[in-house]
């Protein structure tokens, strides 16, 4: 099992099953969310708990993403349609036991960093 929080501690998810997934995400609106790039892994929905005001917010019609409304930390992410979530593993509080698996959107990445880890990239 995995416990996170957001960087306030008003929103705290708990995650029972075992991550389908790792990645990290270069696209322009998750940079512009969290900064750089950001880090997920996900789950089918029922096997992750949330409690806490998570704000879902839109940026296209094709996902939402979930944010504390106090602190702005970005922890969720939701394709439409979709019956997985994916949660920030920079939001783990502790050992996440994960390793990364692939860098997605790296065509629209930022030109002030390279990707050097030898990571299979998707554009």
């Amino acid at each position: 099992m995995l416990d996170g929080s957001c960087l306030c501690g008003q929103i705290h998810f708990k995650v029972s099953g075992t991550p389908q997934g790792t990645s990290v995400c270069h696209c322009n609106q998750c940079r512009k969310m969290s900064g750089f790039a950001w880090s997920s892994a996900y789950v089918p929905q029922d096997q992750i708990s949330i409690t806490g005001p998570v704000h879902w917010f839109s940026a296209s019609p094709k996902a939402r993403r979930g944010i504390c409304p106090t602190c702005g930390s970005f922890l969720f992410w939701q394709g439409t349609d979709e019956d997985t979530l994916s949660f920030a593993l920079g939001a783990i509080d502790g050992p996440t036991g994960l390793h990364l698996s692939k860098h997605i959107f790296t065509a629209d990445k930022g030109d002030y960093y390279d990707i050097a880890d030898r990571l299979p990239q998707k554009p």
